[in-house]
């Protein structure tokens, strides 16, 4: 089943409502950075959080960016996807292993531990939206409920699952998102909140293999849900030697002369897919060079 995130309309229900298969992306992150088992569950979170987020993003430039820091192992995440559903996930710390808790499920908020959760949209206007909160629990699915209530004044129920086998294999990844409309009667939401309560967790769903709309058919049943929007996920970094060249023509010239007469050399790695890019001397002499003309 190819990754993608899907927008839906519920009969008679005043709510915005995304759901999004995220396995092969998930999966490619774990690859890039040899995430162990903790690490992978609680990026895979935020990834899916951040693609079905990316439904908003209607111009090609638009980007959004989630930064998680915090005082657990794992110590930050970073996810920035775009309005292809292109996503890239930078993980502090991957490959820390914590114990299972005692009812068998892996410690993510523990991995996690306090912190702020930063919701950074950039939509092509002169200033970027902000939002930041504090980590309400470090399960991810629960700070983003908290994030969109607190930050964005949208009440929000936002469900993520990551389905490890036991080889650390992603078996499935996934999660939806039901999110209020202003105005929203109370009859909907008293509805929404008894179909919530009792649905099946994501993880459950995702190991009798659910699409992104069986599950939320799965919770709303007897409504008709129509499809409203639909894309493609892809973990894909748009890193480039030209990007990292540029970035090194805006550090501190004394840096740039330790890589060349200290280092004889530099090696540039990126974050978000590993991909090594180095510079000889007389490409710094170069880079350096062209720092000072434009100075």
């Amino acid at each position: 089943m190819k990754d993608n995130i899907i927008s839906l309309k519920i009969e008679d229900v005043s709510a915005r409502v995304f759901a999004v298969n995220s396995k092969e992306a998930v999966v490619r992150m774990q690859q890039v950075h040899n995430s162990s088992y903790t690490s992978t569950a609680a990026a895979g979170r935020v990834l899916s959080a951040a693609a079905m987020m990316s439904m908003a993003l209607k111009s090609e430039k638009d980007k959004l960016s989630i930064q998680i820091k915090s005082d657990g192992p794992i110590k930050g995440i970073v996810a920035v996807v775009n309005s292809a559903g292109e996503i890239k996930i930078d993980i502090h710390q991957p490959d820390i292993y914590l114990p299972l808790k005692a009812n068998g499920k892996l410690d993510v908020s523990s991995a996690v531990g306090k912190g702020t959760l930063t919701v950074v949209r950039d939509l092509g206007l002169k200033n970027p939206y902000v939002g930041t909160v504090d980590i309400v629990s470090g399960e991810i699915a629960e700070d983003f409920t908290y994030y969109f209530a607190t930050s964005e004044q949208t009440p929000s129920v936002v469900a993520l699952g990551v389905l490890l086998g036991e080889n650390d294999d992603i078996k499935a990844s996934g999660g939806y998102m039901i999110q209020l409309m202003p105005g929203c009667p109370d009859d909907v939401v008293k509805y929404l909140e008894d179909k919530i309560s009792t649905a099946k967790s994501v993880t459950s769903m995702l190991e009798k293999d659910m699409a992104p709309m069986e599950m939320i058919k799965a919770i709303f049943p007897e409504k008709k849900i129509e499809l409203i929007d639909s894309k493609n996920l892809e973990y894909k970094c748009d890193c480039s030697r030209d990007r990292f060249w540029d970035g090194l023509a805006m550090i501190k010239k004394e840096d740039v002369e330790k890589m060349i007469f200290e280092d004889g050399g530099a090696e540039v790695v990126c974050h978000f897919c590993n991909t090594k890019y180095s510079f000889t001397v007389e490409e710094l002499k170069k880079i350096m060079e062209k720092s000072k003309k434009q100075a």
